[in-house]
């Protein structure tokens, strides 16, 4: 079975014993700052290893309860799979338990267990009061039906129980997607003396190996990954689900921050503008006006915007969605599908969370037919999803699109028999409109090419290929390529590939020289100079003698015999045909001599070449035809 992994974080009131209970769970002390020791709160995030097995590893992320740090608890959640929500019972329900709760309902996190602690400080009928508290706090969310465990972290109760739940309920649970394009928001950026910067974060998707290319977006920094590690230990890779620190190459501490995006593909979306769907808090402390300035808080990251609604001016109570748009003051990286929140800057509160529609958000007019647009968009009809999908991606199995698109595996092939869709390589689908796309980009690549070098004979495919590939993945080139010579847009010799109708030519302002050179060259027949002699007696500069070198060889109107002497085309082949016609099925070399007329120094590197051609094979002092 693949192995699987999970982030799971702890949220709850300050003070109510988050960070304990991850001590307890894992012997980690999560609180590693001197001023997190001296105020006995968090205020970073904390991280710790859970439990590892043959199937599962799973990292705790104790999150910050402090109203002060709701920043740091935003990004620490965002990346979670399960989520501990904990409660002490001298206490019960707190605001931040609320605030937390909220967030975590727009953030998407479902899967849940509420930890009642300090339960040693209460008796049995106090903590039952407490049980009944959080029940009622937690109807109609998604932790309504949730599991309790009642734990103390310093007497170790209730410890066993609960991380034995929280296996059990990973282990049903699906991860995160390893296979798609690697994205890590980070969360923390710090140097190790002789290592150089180093990020960390929870791997939201893909996978990440040692020595790979990456960018930080989205500012657009092209790095390497020099070193990974997962919970102070050397790996290799890193998997969607972990917590993972990765020592940056070519980036100082100060060019990166928390919020930035590190991405292994440049099909992620950077924007301003972005189409969404919010719902709000359940009671909102002050109105919501038209083009209110708003911080957005996606992944790990903490922008200024403004919310733009189209359907009203303000709101002060609303249960269901509000389809509007997001205008922010800074770039983000996101994609369909990531779930964020929104707080008031002043006074400080949560007001809502939701999902981006659409990160290639325009400016639109105010009316119910922007309404209408933002609907569809939001639906999407399952080819415009599927397009969507292969947009962002290029090129996916079907298997992969079942995951973007939501749509079941029936939805998706009847739509895939459509002209727009290409089936190739025998399991990935991808866009026409992206051949065609890719295919116009490599025929101008290719007349460029041969405007600037029109003796060659092409450019190398793997060239081709290796330029492109940022954009899109190599099978997707390679079919677009040899597609391209099927239909005659492209041809290929050897390992090159020109355009259809490119026939290779020396430069008009060369041509007379060159000609003179090789008229020179068969005019001395066999015993010829120096090439290097011919090339300055032509008048041809050192730059450019050995691209027409290689220009004449390839079109055969030269044949080198070795780094001294050259053979005009036709001369060579008339000496090897006189050979032929005046010796029997072998001959040796004074046969040759005798025959050709030419002395040792000319005659050894002739018939070497004859041997190099496969037109003979040496035996002994004799060389005998293949052919005759």
């Amino acid at each position: 079975m693949e192995k699987r992994f999970f982030t799971i974080g702890m949220a709850g009131h300050i003070d109510h014993g988050k960070t304990s209970l991850t001590k307890a769970l894992t012997n980690v002390d999560t609180d590693r700052l001197k001023e997190e020791k001296e105020r006995q709160i968090s205020i970073e995030l904390g991280f710790a290893p859970l439990y590892e097995d043959e199937e599962l590893q799973i990292s705790v992320i104790d999150v910050p309860g402090h109203e002060r740090f709701i920043r740091q608890m935003i990004a620490g959640v965002a990346g979670i799979d399960l989520v501990v929500l904990v409660v002490a019972a001298d206490e019960g329900v707190m605001p931040q338990t609320r605030e937390h709760l909220e967030i975590l309902k727009f953030l998407g996190v479902k899967n849940g267990i509420i930890a009642i602690t300090k339960i040693d400080r209460v008796d049995k009928e106090f903590i039952e009061l407490v049980k009944d508290d959080i029940l009622e706090e937690l109807k109609g969310t998604v932790f309504e039906n949730s599991p309790f465990v009642l734990v103390d972290s310093l007497s170790k109760k209730g410890i066993d129980q609960i991380r034995e739940l929280i296996i059990t309920r990973l282990k049903d649970q699906e991860m995160r997607d390893a296979k798609g394009a690697f994205r890590l928001p980070i969360d923390q950026v710090f140097t190790v003396k002789g290592q150089g910067t180093v990020v960390r974060g929870t791997v939201y998707e893909g996978t990440v190996e040692e020595g790979q290319a990456l960018t930080i977006m989205p500012k657009g920094q092209e790095v390497r990954a020099r070193q990974i590690q997962v919970h102070h230990k050397q790996a290799v890779k890193a998997y969607a689900g972990q917590r993972a620190a990765i020592n940056l190459s070519s980036v100082a501490k100060e060019e990166v921050e928390r919020g930035d995006v590190l991405v292994s593909s440049e099909h992620f979306i950077v924007t301003k503008i972005i189409d969404v769907a919010i719902q709000l808090v359940d009671e909102l402390d002050h109105i919501i006006k038209q083009r209110m300035p708003i911080k957005l808080h996606i992944g790990t990251s903490e922008v200024m915007g403004r919310i733009v609604f189209f359907d009203r001016n303000e709101v002060k109570e609303e249960n269901g969605e509000i389809l509007c748009q997001l205008r922010l003051e800074e770039e983000i990286l996101t994609k369909r599908g990531d779930r964020f929140i929104l707080r008031r800057p002043s006074p400080q509160e949560t007001i809502g969370g939701g999902w981006v529609i659409d990160p290639r958000g325009n400016k639109y007019r105010f009316g119910s037919q922007t309404i209408e647009e933002l609907e569809k968009k939001k639906v999407g009809s399952p080819k415009e999803r599927i397009t969507a999908a292969l947009l962002e991606a290029k090129s996916l199995p079907v298997h992969e699109l079942i995951k973007r698109t939501a749509l079941d595996e029936a939805a998706i092939t009847a739509q895939l028999d459509a002209a727009d869709f290409v089936f190739y390589n025998g399991k990935e689908y991808t866009l026409r409109i992206l051949i065609h796309s890719i295919e116009e980009d490599i025929y101008d690549r290719l007349q460029d090419f041969h405007h600037q070098f029109p003796m060659k004979p092409g450019l190398n495919k793997a060239e081709i290929i290796q330029t492109l590939q940022k954009k899109f993945p190599k099978p997707l080139l390679d079919f677009v390529i040899e597609n391209g010579i099927a239909h005659h847009a492209f041809k290929r010799s050897g390992q090159f590939v020109a355009l259809e109708d490119f026939i290779p030519r020396v430069p008009n302002s060369w041509a007379k020289r060159a000609e003179t050179l090789l008229d020179e060259l068969k005019r001395d027949g066999l015993k010829v100079r120096y090439l290097n002699d011919y090339f300055a007696s032509a008048g041809i500069p050192d730059q450019l003698s050995g691209d027409l070198k290689r220009f004449f060889e390839d079109t055969e109107q030269i044949v080198v015999l070795d780094d001294q002497f050259t053979y005009h085309g036709d001369v060579f082949k008339e000496a090897v045909s006189k050979l032929k016609d005046q010796t029997g099925l072998d001959f040796e070399v004074g046969d040759a001599k005798d025959i050709l007329d030419l002395s040792r120094k000319y005659i050894i590197p002739f018939l070497e070449k004859l041997d190099a051609l496969g037109l003979t094979t040496r035996a002994d002092n004799k060389r005998i035809w293949k052919d005759k």
